[in-house]
């Protein structure tokens, strides 16, 4: 996995199944930030979560932040940020809020 996409997960020293725990729980709390009604599954909300969750890691990866654990308050909050992000843009392109 050399794809320049992927080197925030190796930046965070993150593997894949923490990425998705992390992914889950921040797209949880990323939808209670977001108001509107929720459209969404959870199956597509889970996986809105880990793509935001990597989305987070790399934005934190291009703003040059120093890489963390799993419980590292850092990564939690950048993988907040991705999932709102991925959230709005899923909205935005679905026309559906969010």
């Amino acid at each position: 996995m050399t794809s320049e996409l992927l080197v925030p997960l190796a930046a965070f020293g993150l593997s894949w199944i923490s990425v998705i725990i992390i992914g889950l729980v921040a797209g949880a709390i990323a939808k209670a930030i977001l108001p509107g009604n929720d459209p969404t599954g959870w199956v597509t909300s889970l996986i809105l979560g880990v793509v935001g969750a990597f989305v987070g890691g790399w934005i934190a990866n291009l703003l040059g932040f120093p890489s963390g654990s799993f419980f590292s308050p850092l990564v939690w909050l950048f993988a907040i940020i991705g999932c709102v992000i991925v959230l709005f843009i899923y909205g935005l392109v679905t026309k559906k809020r969010v």
